[in-house]
């Protein structure tokens, strides 16, 4: 199967990449420039719909793409090594410049340290700023001047494009530049780590259904999932089909299409589906999701997975015809919410109907932590409720938060 990879970063790199990878025989890579790491959000967030799998050349836009939580499919950056360094070093060197008083920024201090000791060259007078979220061009650039300012360095190596841009006419600079080989074999990475996420439409899924009665009908109302129906011991019936079918089924895990006729026959049922990454977690969340549908009411769905997921699907979800909106307890069960969370989030989607809410919005209104804030709004995504519509900067600094249009 043909993969396609976006290659995201400055517009120089992103075309050495692209050729490199290219002339390695890779699968079709799409370049993807930005012209400053501020646009990265946006850059990541229009290539969503034609990639696979994104490629970043350096640790600064993976980084703030982690952080803002778009990273939705395999992704990794194309590292700066200590190969890097040395190239850059010898050329420094073969031009006359002193490579003992250098500054250098966003690689690890133990790797300079350890490249600059293989060159025998003395590591005394070498400062090194390690990249950390948050670190800014401005940042980089500010430290490189303080170092020279207090006559420490006398030559800057920054991986950062715009850092450099900053520091051109103020001190000699040098850009580093991933190598061939560390392009190679990210990508080649990548590629195998894209490949194995396909293949999860293939993991095996495991559902357990718990009627209060024999129905012969079952085989035929199952037969949508194209797997295969068998008798348990306790009297459950146990279905094995996989993912990709599921989800399909599903619409996304948002409702079964055969709920409502097993409700309409029985007045109870239950249904339970465990996705794992062997046949017996799989069993075991199909237990723990039937004993969840049991507790959610006489008919109910859930799908469990290993990271402690629950996806409540309710009968009414499930008709044939949508009779209205979902009620707020219906939606707080199957996103795995507090119902007077969700009207809490209810209101605040009600002040700015127009504007969308930021995970920062979310945080201040709820009284939470921002990491819980973008936990929410990824449920209420996958619930189907709410949607990314870019990001905004807010006159503030740094990563501009993700904005996202909440439909409760």
């Amino acid at each position: 199967m043909a993969l396609t990879v976006g290659v995201i970063g400055p517009e120089d790199l992103v075309h050495k990449v692209v050729a490199v990878g290219g002339a390695a025989g890779a699968d079709r890579l799409v370049p993807l420039p930005y012209r400053h790491e501020d646009e990265t959000l946006d850059v990541v967030g229009r290539a969503q719909a034609e990639v696979d799998a994104l490629l970043f050349t350096g640790v600064v836009p993976h980084t703030i793409a982690t952080a803002a939580g778009l990273l939705d499919r395999p992704a990794m950056y194309v590292p700066y090594s200590g190969a890097t360094l040395l190239r850059a070093l010898v050329e420094l060197l073969r031009l006359g410049h002193d490579v003992t008083r250098i500054s250098i920024d966003t690689l690890r201090r133990s790797e300079v340290m350890e490249t600059l000791t293989e060159a025998k060259l003395p590591t005394e007078h070498v400062h090194v700023l390690p990249y950390r979220p948050g670190l800014t061009s401005q940042d980089l650039a500010e430290f490189h001047l303080a170092a020279r300012d207090k006559k420490q360095t006398r030559v800057a190596l920054t991986c950062l494009g715009s850092a450099f841009h900053l520091l051109d006419h103020e001190m000699h600079a040098v850009r580093l530049a991933p190598s061939r080989h560390s392009i190679r074999s990210t990508l080649q990475a990548l590629l195998l780590a894209t490949a194995g996420a396909h293949s999860g439409d293939a993991q095996v899924a495991l559902g357990i259904i718990d009627l209060p009665a024999a129905d012969q009908e079952l085989a035929a109302d199952l037969r949508v999932l194209g797997g295969s129906v068998a008798d348990l011991p306790d009297g459950q019936r146990l279905v094995v089909t996989t993912r990709g079918v599921l989800e399909e089924v599903s619409e996304q895990f948002t409702r079964l299409p055969f709920l409502a006729g097993l409700a309409a026959r029985h007045g109870a049922a239950h249904v339970g589906f465990g996705l794992g990454r062997t046949a017996a977690e799989a069993e075991a969340l199909a237990r723990r999701a039937v004993n969840r549908a049991r507790s959610v009411g006489a008919v109910a769905g859930v799908v469990s997975m290993t990271d402690d997921v629950d996806i409540v699907i309710d009968a009414e979800r499930s008709g044939p015809v949508a009779t209205g909106p979902e009620s707020t307890v219906t939606l707080a069960r199957r996103v795995g919410l507090n119902p007077r969370t969700l009207e809490r989030l209810r209101e605040l989607a009600a002040e700015e109907p127009d504007e969308g809410i930021t995970a920062h919005r979310v945080a201040e209104h709820l009284a939470v932590q921002q990491r819980t804030a973008r936990r929410i709004l990824k449920r209420l995504e996958r619930a189907g409720v709410a949607v990314p519509t870019g990001s905004r900067q807010q006159g503030q600094t740094g990563r501009p938060p993700i904005v996202y249009r909440v439909r409760l």
